[in-house]
């Protein structure tokens, strides 16, 4: 199967739609979309559960948009979460949500991951639900900011971490390839599935890398 292509906001247009976001929470407290649905959430929790991942890890939740995801994290029981985003209108509305929510102990950055600062290291566990699909449709350099998007991954992410990743734009042999270096594919996770023109396909692929 092709790339499930998926349009994606330009890069100059993020900052935009989560001030929109940010000023619906602050109108009927909606913290808005969430990436690939509920399902997508309970998908990366219930891998971590089964993999029985201590509850103390670090997880850094790169492009964290809302922080919907750390929060349902904190409530699963994860004690040492940060999530980055490069929007600092995305960032002001996961510390809305967060405060709604009550969980002060997750930690939130304004960052660019293509240019991460020297503290972004050291993790556990990454992951990524449409950030790596929205750097990639970046018309400016998409290939050379996908090379850096594996580097700033192996500087931030701890040997043997696990990385989990949820694209809409990549098959799990394009994902493969794009992270040959310096990972290994552990799993693929059960995504919803569809049928077109006889043929059955993904619309979502997600992975676990483990850190060489």
């Amino acid at each position: 199967f092709p790339s499930n292509v998926l349009s994606f906001p330009s890069v100059s247009s993020w900052d935009a739609a989560y001030e929109r976001e940010l000023q619906t929470f602050q109108d009927i407290g909606d913290a808005g979309e969430i990436w690939f649905g509920e399902e997508s959430m309970v998908r990366i929790i219930r891998w971590l559960e089964k993999q029985k991942v201590p509850l103390d890890s670090s997880v850094l939740d790169i492009g964290t948009g809302n922080g919907v995801l750390l929060i349902e994290l904190a409530k699963s029981g994860y004690t040492d979460l940060t999530g980055i985003d490069y929007s600092p209108s995305a960032i002001q509305l996961s510390e809305k949500v967060r405060e709604k929510e009550g969980m002060s102990n997750i930690k939130l950055k304004v960052e660019d991951f293509l240019a991460p600062s020297a503290e972004l290291s050291g993790f556990e566990i990454c992951i990524d639900k449409g950030t790596f699909d929205a750097i990639s449709l970046n018309p400016d350099n998409a290939v050379g900011k996908r090379k850096q998007y594996v580097r700033s991954l192996c500087s931030a992410l701890k040997p043997e971490g696990f990385f989990l990743i949820t694209s809409c734009n990549w098959t799990k042999e394009e994902l493969l390839k794009e992270f040959s270096e310096g990972f290994e594919i552990l799993e693929e996770l059960p995504t919803p599935k569809f049928c077109f023109g006889g043929r059955i396909g993904n619309s979502v692929t997600a992975l676990v890398f483990q850190r060489t």
